[in-house]
């Protein structure tokens, strides 16, 4: 079903239009009773993430995320 809004409607609920049309509705945008613009869903590509490893670690050590003493330290105040 297609859906007819003014101008003024599409300006100030766009966020609301772009749901609709995202779930599936047409909605034709007029300017004086004439047709400028139609408001249609885009077609989704699923593609899966590939990593892109900008930063080249091949490595992590084991204690990575361990706490340092001096540093505990000095956010202590010590």
């Amino acid at each position: 079903m297609t859906k007819f809004v003014s101008l003024y409607e599409a300006k100030t609920g766009l966020s609301r239009l772009v749901e609709e049309a995202a779930s599936g509705e047409e909605i034709v945008i007029s300017k004086n009773g004439v047709p400028k613009a139609r408001l249609i869903s885009a077609p989704s590509v699923a593609k899966k993430r590939k990593p892109v490893n900008s930063m080249k670690i091949t490595y992590i050590a084991p204690d990575f995320d361990a706490l340092d003493a001096d540093i505990v330290r000095m956010f202590d105040g010590e």
